[in-house]
């Protein structure tokens, strides 16, 4: 169910949405413009929002399944990241109602990711779950990077 969640909010819905706007719905916007609309709802509203229900009502999952920590000592903790995962999910889905907020949401997301992403990278003893995590993690901080550099410099 993880790796089927993580499928379709990085790749299979935004790609969906990016390509029906440009092509079917001739969006005026451009591919990176899309880019940044699309996956900020997607992996930074829908994923995180998700995620922050799951590790808000059932922490165990996130600790032992994808962090590898058979211990209940650091549930709280996980429970607390599920809020913080609501509340930047939550920013991430509004988008969709004031594009004025993509870019602080890519902001936000895009650190999230990138810094979580890094995190998983030093960890010697990673199982696949946290694997994927960390792939997926830095794939959507490479596109969020890319979209917040077009949207803020150029």
């Amino acid at each position: 169910m993880y790796i089927l969640m993580i499928a379709l909010t990085m790749f299979i819905f935004p790609i969906g949405c990016i390509l029906a706007e440009f092509f079917l719905f001739k969006s005026p916007l451009g591919i990176i413009p899309l880019i940044g609309k699309w996956y900020v709802f997607w992996a930074v509203g829908i994923r995180l929002f998700i995620a922050g229900l799951r590790q808000s009502t059932n922490p165990k999952f996130t600790a032992q399944q994808i962090l590898g920590i058979s211990s209940d000592e650091p549930l709280q903790i996980v429970q607390e990241l599920g809020f913080a995962n609501l509340s930047i999910g939550l920013l991430g889905i509004l988008t969709i109602l004031n594009s004025d907020w993509i870019v602080p949401a890519a902001i936000v997301g895009g650190l999230f990711y990138g810094l979580a992403g890094i995190r998983h990278i030093f960890k010697a003893d990673r199982n696949f779950l946290e694997s994927t995590a960390m792939v997926s993690d830095l794939i959507i901080f490479v596109l969020l990077a890319g979209f917040l550099i077009q949207a803020i410099i150029l």
